[in-house]
Parts: structure tokens; sequence; C-alpha cells
């Protein structure tokens, strides 16, 4: 691999090319999004203006319709101009002011009307019915004035309406549901047409007239028999007015629409005087700032092109100092990953960024590899060591009787046995701690009987307390219980004992404790032999570490049973510590999750 990186794979120029490449297409898509936002703004403001009108012409007319006078209409007009933000004048046909949003604009009305409000003449509603001849009423349909029901009244015709519903679901199946009409009036609607199963349910009684409306449209047939006699038109007899106001009985179509008609013209004399009186409708916009659109221009164009010029040189300019302190440490970790020297150079941290933490772990992993490599090459003399021990002694052993320097007897035989056992236990040991490292260190935990467990191994070890006249004692409370491998837990117990025991003088005391605390067991084992020094205190967990360098190793162990006893605590979620007031006491304190 060459020193020197090929411009078209080097990180600057894909960073330059890259950052081009997003300015252009977000400069273009930028000016696209603004100039096809301003026009859908354009048309959507065009688009609410023209709906806040219909809103606001709707709602006035729904209010004339209901109500005898404009009386109260303030209070809608105030809310209309809230909600549209628009400014709302309403006047008599002479021009005198009924109600505003805005009392300065009333004093300056423009020339022409908005709309004309009146609930008798209004644009056609093509969903209240057309007639015979394709008339189509052009009266308010919220205008009943006396054709509205009373609640009784309402009550009887929307319990048939139900029936009706039901009758339809139950014969055929058919869904429908009850809208109820501005008098009143529920009618039934289908959710999708049927063929001949509407007329088996049909009742009569629901489309006949309510005495309400018998007595409204009897007064409406004398309005309508006027009109006609004033206009000469034939009308059937007897005359019919259904409840959706057509003339029942007459085939003639040029018949029906001059009835039609008187009709018509009958209803708006008999709704007159339950109607608020026309009125005119001013509806004006608030001062608004004019829309910026873009000026496309032969101006506009190199006003829009010199900008965008001039975001591109920043934007190039921008990445090229970013790429470049970003690339001169990153060559900087390369230099010193690739040094012939074969140990990793310390890479200086010039920068807080993630480039310089990156450098700063770096650092950090190279010292804790020399450091591994370290403490791996005293493992492999220590664990050498330890082995040549024994090995050599089997060894000279072996050779003096071959020679017939000793003699083969029990003696002999029991010394080789106590060699093995001690090559047998170092070799357990490792196993234990490798099988920890690698994390397949398998635990049986049961529940356990604390007490039971810790008095157990005080007897395994009270033979050799005695030998060496030093006392033992165990407190534990009763029933203290935990989660734990009992096997484990044993040997941690016991490589606790062991050391306490070899390192207490005669006349000296080793005590066992056990007691519950916050969300946890802890176990102490405290003896009153030697202790350590302070500084020795962070390596007595190390493995093949030992106080007293120069002592015998065979009455100082293999240097492994607190490494061990730290990792089978540690596999059993807990944690060891110990603390030691040389000539005094040391205690180690095992704490295990409850």
């Amino acid at each position: 691999m060459t020193s020197e990186v090929p411009l078209r794979n080097s990180l600057l120029f894909r960073l330059l090319i890259t950052s081009v490449l997003i300015s252009l297409v977000s400069i273009g898509a930028t000016a696209w999004l603004t100039v096809r936002g301003t026009t859908l703004a354009i048309e959507q403001e065009r688009g609410q203006v023209l709906a806040d009108d219909a809103t606001i012409q709707d709602t006035l007319e729904g209010f004339a319709a209901a109500h005898r006078n404009w009386n109260g209409v303030e209070r809608t007009v105030l809310a209309l101009s809230r909600s549209t933000g628009r400014t709302i004048i309403l006047t008599t046909r002479a021009r005198q002011v009924i109600a505003t949003s805005h009392r300065p604009a009333a004093e300056r009305l423009p020339l022409n009307a908005s709309a004309v409000i009146d609930p008798l003449h209004v644009a056609p509603f093509t969903d209240q019915g057309v007639g015979p001849a394709g008339q189509v009423s052009r009266i308010d349909p919220r205008a009943v004035g006396p054709y509205r029901l009373p609640a009784e009244e309402r009550a009887r015709l929307r319990q048939l309406a139900r029936e009706e519903v039901t009758c339809l679901y139950d014969r055929a199946g058919v869904r429908a549901h009850i809208v109820e009409e501005a008098s009143g009036r529920p009618a039934v609607r289908t959710l999708r047409p049927s063929a001949g199963s509407t007329q088996a349910c049909a009742s009569k009684d629901l489309f006949a007239p309510t005495p309400t409306e018998a007595a409204a449209l009897a007064e409406l047939t004398e309005l309508v028999r006027s009109c006609a006699e004033r206009n000469h038109v034939r009308l059937p007899a007897p005359l019919t007015i259904t409840v959706d106001f057509r003339v029942d009985g007459d085939d003639s179509a040029q018949g029906s629409a001059a009835a039609d008609d008187c009709v018509e013209e009958g209803r708006r004399e008999q709704l007159a005087a339950h109607v608020a009186p026309a009125a005119l409708l001013f509806v004006t916009g608030p001062p608004r700032t004019a829309t910026a659109v873009f000026d496309l221009s032969p101006a506009g164009t190199l006003r829009v092109l010199t900008t965008t010029g001039l975001v591109l040189a920043a934007t190039i300019a921008v990445t090229a100092v970013i790429a470049i302190r970003l690339v001169r440490p990153l060559r900087a970790l390369t230099n010193a990953a690739r040094a012939p020297s074969g140990r990793h150079l310390r890479i200086p941290v010039t920068t807080k960024d993630e480039t310089g933490y990156l450098a700063a772990a770096l650092n950090d992993l190279s010292e804790r590899r020399e450091r591994t490599d370290e403490q791996r090459r005293v493992m492999v003399s220590d664990i050498a060591h330890e082995l040549r021990t024994p090995l050599t002694n089997i060894r000279g052993w072996l050779d003096a009787a071959q020679d017939g320097l000793a003699e083969p007897d029990s003696a002999l035989l029991t010394s080789l046995q106590e060699e093995a056992d001690l090559l047998q236990h170092i070799v357990d040991d490792l196993q234990v701690l490798a099988a920890a490292d690698a994390g397949t260190l398998r635990l049986r935990p049961q529940q356990l009987n604390l007490r039971e467990l810790i008095e157990q191994t005080m007897s395994a070890h009270q033979a050799t307390a005695h030998a060496g006249g030093v006392e033992t004692a165990v407190h534990a409370p009763d029933g203290l219980s935990i989660h734990a491998d009992p096997v484990r837990l044993r040997q941690v117990l016991g490589n606790l004992l062991s050391n306490a025991i070899r390192h207490t003088p005669p006349d000296g005391r080793v005590t066992l404790t056990a007691r519950r605390v916050a969300g946890a067991v802890a176990i102490e084992v405290r003896d009153t032999g030697g202790g350590i020094r302070q500084e020795d205190l962070p390596r007595v967990f190390d493995r093949f570490w030992r106080a007293e360098q120069s002592r015998s190793r065979r009455t100082g162990g293999s240097g492994l049973g607190l490494s061990i006893v730290r990792q089978l605590v540690r596999a059993h979620g807990g944690d060891v510590t110990v603390t030691s007031r040389p000539r005094v006491e040391t205690v180690f304190l095992v704490r295990l999750p409850c």
C-alpha cells in the first residue's frame, strides 16, 4: 500500500464532490419547492377566501331562516369574523348597518354588496328535491316557520322511522339511518339502493302530515288557490299538497310546472313573517402584506444565479476547511499505526472532536495492549516457575531411585503423590481462571442455608487450625439463606479460610461471620495474623502474587487462590474486598446479592 492516496480515492476529494452535489441538489430543490409552495399558497389562499365567503353567507342565511328579525346577529357576526379573519358588515336594503365586526369599516361601505341575505331567494338547493318539471326550490330549507313540529309529534314520527329502519334490516338486510330535517320531521335514508324491499316497509303514517303540518298545509293550499286564480292556472281537484310541497294529482307537465310556481310563491308569502327581512352582506379582507414571489425577470434571474454561486462557493470553502481538519489527524493515526518499530507510537491529541477521541482511544488501547503483553509474559514466567518446582522434585526423586540413591519405599511414594497433587491443584486452578476469563464458567445455583454451609466449611479446616494452634469461631444467624452454587461458594470460603489459618500465628484467631445487609449478604473472614501492607492491598487478587516473595512456595501456596475467589464471587454477581491493619487483623469481605 503506497503512502500517498490517489486523488480520486482521497477523503478530501470525495467530501468536496459530495458537498458540491448536495449543494446543487439542495439549491435546485429549494428553488423548485419555493416556487411550487408559493403557487400553492396563493391558490390555497384564494380557495380559502372563497370557502370563508361561502361559510359566512350560509351561516347568516341560516340565521335569517330561523329568526323573525336580525336581533342577536351581532354575536354571530363577531364569531365569523374571528374564525375567518374577515371584516363582515350586514346592512338593510337601504344600507343601514344591522351588525358589523369592525365599526370603522362600516362608515365606508364598498360600492357593491358581496351578497344578498334572503332565505326566501337563495341559490338553488339541488339536495332538497326536484319537482316534476325539473324545478328546484330557491327557498332555504332551514326556513320552516309554521311547519316546525312540536316535541310530541317529533317523538311519534321518530318511532315510526325506527320501525321502518328495523323492518328494512330484518326483511331485506338493508341498513338505513334516520336524518332529521329542519322542521324536525325524520326521514329514512338507506345506505345503498334497494329494489322493492323499501315499499313493503314504508309506513303511510310516516309520510302523512301531522296536525301541525296539516294546519300549515291548509293555509298554504289557500295561498296556492289565490295564486292560481290570479294567474289562471288550472289546479287538480281536490288540491292536495304533500309534506314535501308537491301538488298531487296533476299529470300535465305544463300544469305541474305552473302549480309548482304557485306553491313556491305561496310558501314565500306564508314564510315571510317567520324569517328575517332581506339584508345586504359586505365582506372585506383585512390589510395584508404582499406575498413575496420569485421575480423571473432577467434582473431577478441574475440575482438568483449570483446568490446560488455565492452559496456554492461558501459551501465548498467551508467543506474544504473541515475536510482538511478531518484528514490531517487521520493521516497521523495511519502513520502511527504503520510505524516500523513494532510498538504503537503515542498519537498527539490536538482536537476535542470525534477524531481526537479516536486518537485518545487508540492511545489507551495501545497502553492496555502493552500492559496485557507484560502481564502475559509475567504470567507465563510464573506458570513455568510454579510447574517447574514440583516437576523438579518429582524428577529428582525418580532419578535418585533409579540410581539407587533412594529407596522406593512408602515415604518416597507419599512425597511423589504430594508433588503430583500440587501439580493437579495448580492445573485445576488455571482451568477455573481460564473458564472465568472466557465467560464459560458454569454455575449451578440453588437455595442454600448459609449457616450450614459456613459451619461445614469451617469443620473441614478445623484440623489444620488446631494443628497450628489457631482458634476458630463462626457467627451466622439461623434461617439466613442465599441462592448460589454450593460447590463454588464452598471453594471461595475454603480458599479464604486456608489463607487466614496459614498466616495466623499460634494463639491467633480466625472468625467466619455472615449477616444480611441492604440487598445483599455479607460474609467476613477475619484473622489476627501479620496483615498486609497498604501498598500491597491493590495487588492481593493478582495471579501468582505473594506478599512475601522470599518464603517457600510450598507453604505459601500457588498464588492463585485469591484470584479464583474474586472470579467466582463476580460470577455470582457479587464483589470481594480486603482491609488490613498490619500485626492487628485482616478482613476479607464477600458481598453476594440476595
